[in-house]
């Protein structure tokens, strides 16, 4: 095993379908990424990070698509998750938050958009302890992988070698494999297990890709 996992992602503006997809999910996940657009930092609007509950036991991930990434930080502070993830492209000094997330226990992780080069964020990579390539279209799952993206992964390690790596975007069995040999620790992934007729059996499809080795074509 490579040590690669695949962490399903939640995306929703209906407290009822997060209810639903948190059913979908338990039978099998120990990981898992809740999606938060502020509809400006993203074209979408999910529920509020108020709103946000999870199974005892699961390891969440809150990857935030917001603006103001410091207005959000006392409720994330309060939820505890064991992640959370701003984007680099905020226009806010991350450090200063990453500092707080890690004086409560929480791993501070940032985001990279597609025109990101990693290089032109080092501070930010530096002290973040999980970087997550933004490869789809923000705000919306089922997106095609932009796997150029994939180049980041190395260029992220060479600034930080002990920091996890995420992904983030056209996730599913044709890509996953290729994104795995590029080097990322985390593979998000949203419709390929959402819109499943058997989620849990895709899930397991999608972490025994994880293995093999070669090329889908």
């Amino acid at each position: 095993m490579n040590g690669a996992v695949i962490v399903p992602t939640i995306l929703t503006n209906n407290p009822e379908q997060y209810k639903m997809l948190v059913a979908k999910f338990q039978p099998f996940a120990k990981r898992v990424q809740v999606d938060i657009a502020d509809g400006t930092f993203a074209p979408a609007i999910t529920i509020p990070v108020n709103n946000v509950w999870w199974p005892q036991g699961w390891e969440i991930d809150l990857h935030m698509m917001v603006v103001r990434p410091s207005e959000h930080l006392p409720i994330i502070l309060q939820l505890k998750p064991s992640l959370c993830i701003f984007h680099a492209e905020t226009g806010e000094d991350l450090l200063p938050i990453f500092d707080q997330l890690k004086n409560a226990g929480i791993k501070a992780g940032v985001a990279l958009m597609k025109p990101t080069y990693p290089g032109n964020v080092r501070q930010f990579i530096e002290k973040a302890d999980h970087v997550l390539v933004f490869a789809g279209e923000i705000g919306k799952q089922g997106s095609v992988a932009d796997m150029l993206q994939t180049e980041k992964i190395q260029l992220i390690k060479d600034i930080n070698p002990n920091v996890e790596v995420g992904w983030d975007g056209g996730a599913n069995l044709k890509t996953v494999r290729a994104i795995v040999r590029a080097g990322a620790d985390v593979i998000n992934v949203g419709s390929a297990l959402t819109a499943a007729e058997d989620p849990s059996a895709m899930y397991e499809a999608l972490t025994s890709d994880l293995d093999k080795r070669g090329v889908v074509l």
